[in-house]
């Protein structure tokens, strides 16, 4: 199998090359993103690894499969930014479903912590030794409410950490589990009684700007949002208003709804021309933070390991149900997928 792997990272690389060797899978690196303009660079491969920020719309998909591509494999969870009904019967689709739950749910906690206890502000006091603690006021997570809106294995694992710190837990679910031992409410419970709300929710139709003005309306005063699934759960201009007339208290942000052209490239030499990003970050109760609660060492290795699986169960025939993105065809009653084979 040959692959075209877009948007490649240093810390990519050494993963992959060890899984794909193992594999005997040849992979070609390419730092430039997947998108109309660069569908074609991927002519002859039998695979294109994508990541969150490529595009693999209609248009692309309809290149790619063109040029001979019958495989498009994420190395993410989410798959928002591939149009899977264009890819059914043509391309499959494979995704990363838990590379590693405890490293967004961790870094979703060290977002709340940084942000409640302005950790950013005090660090960059401190190292031009102003060791005043004036403005650096915080409030005890023991005793809050917070609510959970997303219950996958990352929202699970966030909700216990929040119950390892004596917070009360609501959660909401489309479809909630039985299994979890958590508080199941509706959203307008959520918003209203929550002093912390985390978003763990897949991006769909559904669920974009499930954030928004009405939703702000309905929220505690002072309530503190986090971000660590897909940046369009929120209407930023809604959180910007929300932090404005101070019913938002503190907005933690590993992702964004504009991130695509600025998540994972140094801009520290250009004039970012993104308005409401610059404005976020020059509130003092924002942090951002690049799309990184993903980067730990285990997950880097997992999903490695697991998308190089996905390649080498594809090349050789053999269905991977647990991997495989649903395309939501009509055969409802005759599920190949629920049967152990390929979707199509």
């Amino acid at each position: 199998m040959k692959v075209a792997f877009f948007d490649t990272k240093p810390y990519d690389v050494p993963g992959f090359t060890k899984y794909a060797q193992d594999a005997g899978i040849e992979i070609k690196f390419l730092e430039t993103k997947l998108n109309e303009d660069t569908a074609s660079l991927a002519n002859g491969f039998d695979c294109v690894c994508i990541f969150v920020n490529d595009v693999a719309n209609a248009a692309v998909v309809e290149k790619l499969y063109a040029g001979g591509v019958r495989m498009i494999a994420l190395r993410c969870a989410g798959f928002n930014n591939v149009d899977t009904r264009a890819c059914f019967g043509k391309i499959h689709v494979f995704r990363v479903p838990a590379y590693s739950p405890y490293a967004v749910a961790e870094h979703a906690m060290a977002l709340l912590l940084g942000v409640n206890r302005h950790i950013h502000k005090a660090y960059l006091r401190t190292r031009e030794f102003n060791f005043s603690l004036n403005g650096l006021t915080g409030f005890d997570l023991y005793g809050k409410t917070v609510g959970v809106i997303g219950t996958g294995k990352i929202g699970r694992i966030f909700a216990d950490i929040c119950k390892g710190f004596g917070m009360k837990v609501l959660a909401y679910d489309k479809f909630p589990n039985p299994a979890s031992g958590l508080e199941y409410v509706e959203l307008p419970e959520i918003f209203a009684k929550s002093d912390v709300i985390s978003l763990h929710c897949p991006l769909t139709e559904e669920t974009h700007h499930l954030i928004n003005d009405e939703a702000v309306e309905q929220m505690k005063k002072g309530v503190v949002i986090i971000n660590t699934s897909r940046g369009a759960l929120i209407d930023t201009d809604a959180l910007i208003n929300g932090i404005k007339v101070e019913i938002i208290g503190g907005a933690c942000l590993d992702v964004y709804e504009e991130e695509a052209d600025l998540f994972y490239e140094d801009m520290s030499g250009h004039i970012v021309q993104d308005d409401k990003l610059v404005r976020l970050m020059a509130m003092p109760n924002v942090i951002v933070t690049s799309h990184q609660a993903f980067l730990t060492q285990e997950a880097l290795d997992n999903i490695a390991n697991t998308t190089v699986s996905n390649m080498r169960k594809f090349a050789s025939g053999e269905p991977s149900p647990e991997t495989e993105v649903c395309y939501h065809c009509s055969r409802k009653d005759d599920c190949r997928k629920e049967r152990h084979q390929k979707c199509f």
